[in-house]
């Protein structure tokens, strides 16, 4: 079995390699006029993780505020206080995303900062700054992508009712939606409700590594309550329900007027069997079932996967009749964020261990780390996102998706010359003119993140961003990275400098090189 696991695995490196090469050619070549007209190319980021001004003008906390804290701000510690203060530098942002040359930006709205109580009162502090950032973006003739919750639940919501654990969630979630749609939809035309749904229930109320920190007592987490063989599934019914009632409420009362669009976000895992073998091969589809279809299938058919029902029996909560068909065909995009691939080797033995969500899956995670892969980096398999992304639109149709969040890893105070980046950028955005071609939905791709923010697993110490902003540096400038010029050079329809696209052939022959001698 293990030569079998083994060569497997080396097969889908190779295949892999082999792809981003060739990729890499193709894309040396490309620029954005190669794409659809109405393709849309951006840049993300979050409220918590990059507003800063936490304490000021009437926001209160969020979760994230309380968990980071606590000194649970990442695994080296930190919060979003100060962030990237682009409360303050929005113009000064702006201008760099106008100069670089995005069709849009996504951000999300802080909930506690525009109605501090989570229900109640709108802060008109809070108000003004979004109206001022979406009217400086509409100024620019950039496109703002609202997303309303991205993890950062009011903390009064959280301590009155335990937030996403209680049904109670849905009446204020569709309230602070409400109240965005009428303050901002004459200028926003896309709306998230949430993001990484999926995440925020693992996350958050199974493992316990994020906020609110709800789990089940284990050696791995720090929880103080909770239950995670129930709360992630209820968690996610109630985003669903929330996400259902915000949309029918949008598409009744600002549809016909606004003319937007809502969707919802979650994190995409490239799932690849650990071996060739039935057993392994059943337990991928039955992981992608817990970790997609989990949303999916509600959102496409009105209920859960049937694989759900069946392992997590009377835990799973049920849609009633009329909740399945609020759900059912509530969103009109699917926001896809996309990082890292995992090894799925079936485990039956995991569900006697434990009881919780991610052990009623019955496998066991391995990362794919990628042959020659740096291990501070994200290896770059762009065949694995389309081979993903080929399965839903099998499973569900062929339905409108933004890929929301794509990004490499590096330490925060590396070089400026974040090669890395500009090679992950090089390839993906080469291999996306391939997914259009062979058929692929995908209506826009949004790079995260803009700058270095408060990154929620890592603190201060990585960074995703395409500016650098130095911590220490009172002033908090940004400083354009490599991958922000080649960024630019490409929505600009400038060819790429010589030098760049060398490098990347170099680092991609490199790569190409150490993984045939791996496999051989």
């Amino acid at each position: 079995m293990l030569m079998k696991s083994n060569s497997f695995a080396m097969m889908m490196n190779l295949l892999g390699a082999i792809l981003l090469v060739s990729i890499a050619s193709v894309a040396n070549a490309l620029t954005k006029n190669d794409f659809p007209p109405h393709f849309l190319f951006g840049a993300s980021t979050s409220a918590y993780q990059v507003e800063g001004a936490a304490n000021e003008d009437g926001r209160k906390p969020s979760i994230l505020d309380t968990f980071a804290h606590a000194g649970n701000g990442g695994l080296f510690k930190g919060d979003g206080d100060i962030a990237s203060d682009q409360y303050h530098k929005y113009k000064d942002d702006v201008k760099l995303m106008a100069e670089m040359g995005l069709d849009a930006y996504r951000f999300s709205i802080s909930w506690s900062r525009l109605i501090p109580d989570g229900r109640g009162p709108i802060n008109p502090k809070g108000l003004e700054y979004y109206n001022k950032l979406i009217n400086e973006l509409t100024s620019q003739g950039i496109q703002a992508h609202v997303t309303l919750h991205h993890w950062d639940l009011p903390q009064t919501l959280e301590d009155e009712y335990g937030g996403w654990v209680s049904r109670r969630i849905i009446k204020d979630f569709t309230a602070y939606a409400d109240v965005c749609f009428r303050e901002f939809g004459d200028r926003v035309k896309h709306w998230t409700t949430v993001n990484e749904g999926n995440v925020e229930s693992l996350e958050g109320y199974d493992l316990g590594f994020l906020a609110p920190q709800r789990c089940s007592p284990s050696s791995m987490s720090n929880c103080s309550k909770g239950n995670s063989s129930t709360e992630p599934y209820l968690v996610t019914h109630h985003m669903l329900l929330s996400h259902a009632s915000a949309a029918k409420l949008y598409r009744t009362k600002y549809k016909a007027k606004q003319r937007g669009l809502i969707g919802f976000n979650i994190l995409g895992f490239g799932l690849l069997p650990l071996t060739n073998t039935s057993e392994d091969i059943i337990a991928t589809k039955r992981a992608q079932d817990f970790l997609i279809g989990w949303y999916m299938n509600p959102f496409i058919f009105g209920e859960y996967p049937d694989s759900m029902k069946n392992d997590v029996g009377s835990r799973l909560p049920y849609f009633t009749a009329r909740e399945s068909s609020l759900v059912k065909g509530s969103i009109d995009f699917l926001g896809f964020n996309f990082y890292y691939a995992l090894y799925i080797k079936n485990n039956p033995k995991s569900v006697q261990k434990e009881n919780r969500y991610t052990s009623d899956m019955a496998v066991e995670f391995k990362p794919y780390t990628g042959i020659g892969t740096p291990t501070d980096e994200i290896p770059v398999i762009p065949w694995v996102l389309e081979g993903l992304l080929h399965s839903l639109k099998n499973d569900y149709g062929n339905f409108p998706i933004y890929i929301h969040e794509i990004g490499q890893k590096t330490s925060r105070n590396s070089s400026l010359d974040d090669w890395s980046r500009v090679k992950s950028m090089h390839v993906y955005i080469g291999s996306l003119l391939d997914m259009l071609r062979n058929g692929l939905n995908i209506r826009g791709c949004f790079v995260w993140s803009f700058l270095d923010v408060f990154e929620l697993l890592y603190g201060y110490e990585k960074s995703y961003g395409l500016y650098f902003i130095d911590m220490k540096d009172p002033t908090l400038r940004r400083q354009p990275k490599l991958s922000s010029v080649w960024y630019s050079n490409f929505l600009n329809n400038r060819i790429m400098d010589s030098k760049i696209t060398m490098k990347i052939e170099e680092k991609s022959s490199i790569s190409n090189t150490s993984l045939m001698h791996a496999t051989t």
